[in-house]
């Protein structure tokens, strides 16, 4: 299983740890939940996760957000997806608010801690 390792998390560390497999799951319901000429940076960037580290200045972090938020309280998405997208959302804000990069860090089962 490939999973991402998201900076600005919730845990004790300051990260969330993600399915690659859900993050891709939730960039398939962006194009019917925002407009189409503003979900193309996030989809872009979900449909990519688990692939390699990514890193998102603070500037591109704080519209992700705004992106994410937006998507987590739409309705009609499911619960699951919805509560994904309100995760990475507060990530992507807290990233902004400190000037910080967000970084997505990929792991894969089996590579070492």
């Amino acid at each position: 299983m490939t999973t991402v390792t998201v900076s600005h998390g919730s845990d004790f560390f300051g990260v969330d740890v993600f399915d690659a497999t859900a993050l891709r799951e939730l960039a398939q319901y962006l194009p019917g939940l925002l407009p189409a000429a503003e979900h193309s940076p996030l989809t872009d960037l979900l449909n990519t996760a688990g692939t390699g580290e990514q890193h998102i200045d603070a500037t591109q972090a704080n519209a992700l957000a705004a992106l994410l938020h937006r998507a987590s309280t739409t309705r009609g998405l499911k619960k699951q997806h919805s509560a994904l997208a309100a995760r990475l959302g507060i990530a992507a804000a807290t990233a902004a608010r400190t000037g910080q990069p967000w970084t997505w860090t990929t792991q894969t089962e089996g590579d070492q801690l």
